[in-house]
């Protein structure tokens, strides 16, 4: 039985939720609905999931944002680590890079 988490406006469904004790990070599969909107953006999603788990916005990476053509449902997977120095260590450039950018213009809109 899946785990439901609420995100901000959005209603998710947590599929796979695992500890990586080597990594020291929290891999995560979320099925989230966001029904008559369009795709969240990744940095609206890293605020309300280090509000959610309680870190701080730079531990949280979304790694994949997909959504399927024609239904309002998402499928995140993000990691959400225990310091920021696993994330430089563990990330790709272009992810990190990728995830800084949305979120600088969530906070330049908020």
């Amino acid at each position: 039985m899946a785990k439901t988490i609420q995100l901000d406006k959005y209603l998710g469904e947590v599929l796979e939720e695992r500890y990586n004790p080597l990594v020291k990070r929290l891999e995560l599969v979320i099925r989230l609905g966001h029904p008559g909107e369009g795709t969240p953006s990744r940095g609206l999603l890293r605020i309300a999931l280090s509000k959610h788990y309680g870190k701080p916005v730079e531990q949280v990476i979304i790694r994949s944002l997909e959504t399927e053509y024609g239904v309002q449902v998402s499928r995140v997977e993000a990691h959400v680590y225990d310091d920021a120095s696993s994330v430089k260590l563990f990330e790709p450039e272009y992810i990190i890079k990728r995830n800084d950018e949305s979120l600088q213009k969530v906070q330049q809109q908020g």
